[in-house]
């Protein structure tokens, strides 16, 4: 079952094309599939050094464009590397996006409680250097994108608690929405990621190397990046991000309410739709939610 009904689906073969056709240059590269992708992106090897980013469904057609503009900014005032593009593809030989070949970085997605808290402290070092780099011409959040104020998600968090039936604890979740509906809107916009989950993040050794899958980026609520606290996170290690990540927040309580939200927005709204078309994801929705409620 595809992940998406109307997705795109690329193959090795179609990438080769591709490179050979606009970058003759990486023509001889072996072309492989990569690590499994997320929700929006076909990933493949192209030799040992560089990663080709192929956009499976409409709403990711503007990434390597976004990643091309914005990544080469952000890069040089971070402590962690980022993924900027190397070239950006055109569409051709039926692919009807734009895509991207991107640096291979070294790392892997950690597991949910395999991080200690030197890594923690890490990522909050990261969510706070991000947050500081000018916003000067930056890409406002709008609509309900990450980083918006929560009360524009209260439609579509409310209704997909509905269709979740009995797979979370309605009231429950309600009530920690509620809540965090409840909390003082951000008084100041800075540079998000947007969507810190366990997949966006490479480490190594137990330390982070690298944040990856920019397609979030812009100007918005800083709480939207404090979600790994609860997807990543425990005990003391999610004291150490708290600590690490708090740093010049004008309203860290505040925020921290706020965070506990964006991760119910992003696990609530995702259980229903991923039920059935990718049950793995679908469960670690249940279990960031449960984390939200007991925390």
């Amino acid at each position: 079952m595809s992940l998406h009904d109307d997705e795109i689906v690329s193959t090795p073969d179609l990438v080769r094309r591709l490179v050979a056709d606009q970058f003759p240059h990486w023509a001889h590269l072996p072309v492989t599939p990569g690590p499994a992708g997320g929700t929006d992106h076909h990933l493949f090897r192209l030799g040992d050094e560089l990663l080709v980013r192929m956009p499976k469904i409409a709403w990711a057609q503007d990434q390597a464009t976004n990643d091309a503009r914005w990544l080469p900014l952000l890069a040089p005032h971070l402590p962690l590397r980022l993924p900027v593009p190397e070239a950006v593809g055109e569409p051709g030989a039926g692919f009807p996006f734009r895509w991207s070949v991107t640096p291979w970085l070294d790392g892997a997605s950690p597991a949910v409680g395999e991080l200690g808290p030197g890594a923690a402290r890490q990522l909050g070092e990261f969510v706070v250097a991000l947050r500081a780099v000018s916003t000067a011409g930056g890409p406002v959040k709008d609509g309900t994108s990450r980083g918006v104020p929560l009360a524009r998600l209260d439609d579509d968090v409310r209704a997909a608690i509905a269709a979740s039936g009995t797979r979370i604890d309605g009231r429950a979740v309600t009530k920690a929405w509620d809540q965090a509906l409840g909390a003082r809107p951000a008084s100041d916009r800075c540079w998000i990621h947007g969507d810190l989950l366990p997949g966006n993040l490479l480490a190594d050794g137990g330390n982070m190397t690298a944040v990856i899958d920019w397609g979030g980026v812009g100007i918005g609520d800083p709480a939207a990046d404090l979600i790994p606290a609860w997807t990543q996170f425990a005990g003391a290690e999610r004291a150490a991000f708290r600590a690490a990540a708090a740093d010049g927040l004008t309203d860290p309580d505040d925020a921290w309410e706020r965070g506990r939200g964006w991760v119910l927005v992003q696990a609530v709204i995702g259980l229903p739709y991923y039920w059935d078309r990718w049950p793995e994801f679908a469960r670690a929705c249940q279990n960031r939610i449960a984390t939200v409620l007991t925390d």
